[in-house]
């Protein structure tokens, strides 16, 4: 997952399964998890959220100069890519 020039790296698909049921079984309530992209540790980060409005406080990798950067947010439940 996440193959090509426009990512960093690779993310293994069976560690994406993971994180998407470890957001579902949280008992916080969890909507959507981010795909984070951190540029000092050189490696993709789950971040789970209850509101859509919380995924637009990363900066979009693509635009990105910071430490951490959005690659992308699913949806837990239809695991549907959020836009």
């Amino acid at each position: 997952m996440f193959d090509g020039a426009a990512f960093p790296k690779p993310l293994e698909e069976e560690i994406f399964e993971q994180w998407l049921e470890n957001g579902r079984e949280s008992k916080i309530g969890y909507k959507y998890m981010l795909i984070i992209w951190d540029n000092y540790d050189d490696a993709y980060n789950p971040v789970y959220v209850e509101e859509r409005e919380n995924i637009n406080r990363f900066e979009r990798y693509e635009n990105s100069t910071g430490r951490e950067s959005l690659v992308a947010a699913y949806d837990l439940y239809s695991e549907s890519r959020v836009g």
